[in-house]
């Protein structure tokens, strides 16, 4: 019988709730049948978080994702970058604990591309944290796409009724209209498409475009970039996909067709435009998901939270949504392959 899948989790910010949601995931026994969990970070941390939420599980401490005892009780460790220096200070990050967090992170991604892992769930970073640890890059999603090669990518966010899609991500409102272009929106639009049919198995998928405007411009009244750039888009990309590409729609109704099953995914203008609506529906259990990437990865939909980190009140939810969306990942590429 073919094993699960392996699953890296890279622990994110040592300073931050990471250890402890992954340590309150893990308590989960049925976990371990759907997937083998490999945990990227400093094993001291992690026992120190398991006490803390009452699951001091026997940390075993490996070399190669393939050394791993994947058990109920047990949390399989490997550390990329060496053991901290001294205990850290919950919330309080440094040079150091920033510059582990990004090893940890390359290392995974190193793993997944080379096929020693088969998927990589990525705990929360800070943005401040990378940099005070010396990282160029301001995110998750850059490095990942830095380190494998990718030019073309998406952020997905998702939820059981829910999936959007963002043609722009994390940039002033005010310059969300000079970013887009007809190209940008295919592209994501094209990327979507791929993603739903090869990580989720919807082989016909039906993809809903929201509008820039209110009312999506109503003809003009509110703007032209509904006319000028995302109704051709949307024509090129049902020719590019052979998908099912409707829209531009009024990105404030769009959003409750798409909540009622009327649509697998929204692709969004911006970024609040999908967050707002999908937070409000999966504040608590959404994931996050690079689609375009050579390898799968997917993530919690939250921050460090630091005002919390290290008093075990931090729920784990979302880490253990986006382990089973990677589990789910992960078995449609075996399934795709087979057939």
């Amino acid at each position: 019988m073919e094993q699960p899948p392996l699953i890296g989790i890279t622990m994110g910010d040592p300073t931050g709730i990471g250890p402890e949601i992954i340590m309150a995931a893990l308590a989960d026994t049925r976990l371990y049948a759907r997937c083998r969990p490999l945990v990227i970070g400093d094993a001291a941390v992690l026992a120190r978080a398991g006490q803390i939420v009452g699951h001091p599980a026997k940390i075993n401490i490996i070399e190669k994702p393939s050394k791993g005892r994947f058990a109920p009780g047990t949390v399989n460790v490997l550390n990329p970058a060496g053991p901290l220096a001294g205990e850290v200070q919950w919330g309080r990050p440094t040079p150091e604990t920033g510059r582990h967090m990004e090893r940890y992170i390359l290392a995974a991604v190193d793993m997944a591309a080379g096929g020693r892992i088969q998927a990589m769930v990525t705990a929360p970073i800070n943005k401040e944290a990378l940099r005070l640890g010396g990282s160029r890059f301001s995110g998750h999603t850059e490095m990942l796409a830095e380190r494998t090669g990718t030019s073309r990518y998406a952020m997905m966010l998702a939820g059981g009724q829910l999936r959007v899609v963002l043609v722009t991500i994390h940039m002033a409102l005010a310059k969300v209209p000079l970013a887009l272009s007809q190209g940008s929106i295919v592209t994501t639009i094209e990327i979507t498409a791929e993603g739903l049919r090869q990580r989720f198995g919807i082989a016909d998928p039906v993809i809903a475009v929201a509008g820039l405007n209110p009312h999506a411009g109503e003809g003009g009244l509110f703007g032209d970039e509904e006319h000028r750039l995302i109704e051709p888009a949307v024509a090129k990309a049902c020719h590019t996909t052979g998908a099912e590409v409707l829209g531009p729609f009024p990105p404030d109704t769009v959003f409750v067709a798409a909540a009622a099953g009327r649509y697998d995914a929204v692709v969004c203008m911006y970024h609040d435009q999908g967050l707002i609506p999908l937070k409000l529906l999966h504040f608590s259990d959404a994931v996050n998901t690079t689609l375009g990437l050579p390898i799968i990865r997917t993530s919690v939909d939250h921050g460090t939270a630091y005002d919390i980190a290290g008093t075990g009140r931090a729920g784990c939810a979302s880490l253990k949504a986006a382990l089973d969306m990677a589990i789910v990942q992960a078995n449609q590429v075996v399934d795709q392959k087979n057939s």
